[in-house]
């Protein structure tokens, strides 16, 4: 909740907290942990397509660790992240992040001024069409009373998952089928030690 209030106070554009940060918390939760596993880093998102100097990303840094030093933060900005994949311009954080290497990895949190938990699916895509419809209401239901059970002092949020988040309640580990990278998602397990810290955690096939 510190790494949320201090990204709230910088107020950046599409500012979110990803990866690691949501995904290992429902992984902690899953595995019924009584303190969180410790975070590599904290990763920040934000989309400013007027400004995508990497200075600007560290001057983010720079502010977020004035207010928690302890915390290693990494800001990037989802504008030009593009440009590392080869990809047309993404139009904002939530299209950045479904290009990410598992499924469970490809979501974002931040604290909301909306008096409910707000989850955003998309379904424009074919690897979001998982997400579409009836089971998406269902999934973002059932997310959002898991969230709110886990972090029922924390307030509102608002959420970023492209592919919604049953797959992450579900326990799994599986390749972006958006964009699958099987090599660089097997490095991953394995240099990452995922089913070591979360025993229960299945590869999806």
């Amino acid at each position: 909740m510190s790494c949320l209030h201090a990204l709230q106070q910088l107020a950046l554009p599409q500012g979110y907290l990803g990866a690691g940060f949501l995904r290992n918390a429902i992984w902690d939760f899953l595995h019924q942990k009584s303190t969180p596993t410790p975070l590599n880093d904290v990763d920040v998102i934000y989309f400013d397509a007027d400004n995508t100097q990497r200075a600007k990303d560290t001057f983010y840094e720079m502010q977020l660790n004035e207010v928690l030093p302890l915390v290693k933060w990494q800001v990037k900005n989802q504008a030009r992240m593009h440009v590392l994949h080869g990809h047309a311009p993404y139009k904002h954080c939530e299209e950045a992040i479904s290009y990410w290497i598992e499924k469970e990895t490809c979501v974002a949190i931040a604290l909301s001024t909306a008096d409910s938990v707000a989850l955003s699916s998309s379904t424009s895509t074919s690897a979001g069409a998982s997400a579409s419809g009836s089971s998406s209401a269902n999934a973002s239901s059932s997310a959002s009373a898991c969230l709110s059970s886990s972090f029922e002092t924390a307030g509102p949020f608002e959420i970023l998952a492209p592919f919604g988040l049953q797959a992450n309640f579900a326990g799994t580990i599986s390749i972006n089928p958006k964009y699958p990278r099987p090599n660089v998602f097997n490095e991953r397990i394995q240099n990452k030690r995922w089913c070591e810290i979360w025993p229960t955690l299945t590869v999806a096939s």
